[in-house]
């Protein structure tokens, strides 16, 4: 799993049946100080986020699979909203920086 930030909606009106109903957002990898990670990309949302969440992310073949029983055509899902980052002695509150 990886970290990332949610910059923005990506609106499609025409995909893959199997992305009906499902929202893409675009997420800017993240490493645990909050420092961009290589480029943004497009990933699909399982746990309701909003633009700014931080959040953790899977990519490659578990990205695909969102349920035991539905896989998607997915390269990059998001699969949690991080409330808080420990690092050390250092505590660092994502809602702090909202």
């Amino acid at each position: 799993m990886f970290l990332g930030r949610i910059d923005g909606n990506v609106w499609a009106t025409i995909k893959d049946e199997k992305l009906s109903g499902i929202r893409l957002f675009i997420l800017q990898p993240i490493d645990e100080n909050e420092a961009p990670q290589g480029a943004p990309l497009i990933a699909v949302d399982t746990v309701g986020v909003q633009e700014g969440d931080l959040v953790y992310w899977v990519n490659s073949t578990e990205a695909g699979f969102i349920r035991n029983d539905f896989v998607i055509p997915s390269e990059s899902t998001i699969v949690g909203l991080v409330d808080r980052l420990d690092l050390d002695e250092f505590v660092q509150d994502s809602e702090a920086k909202a």
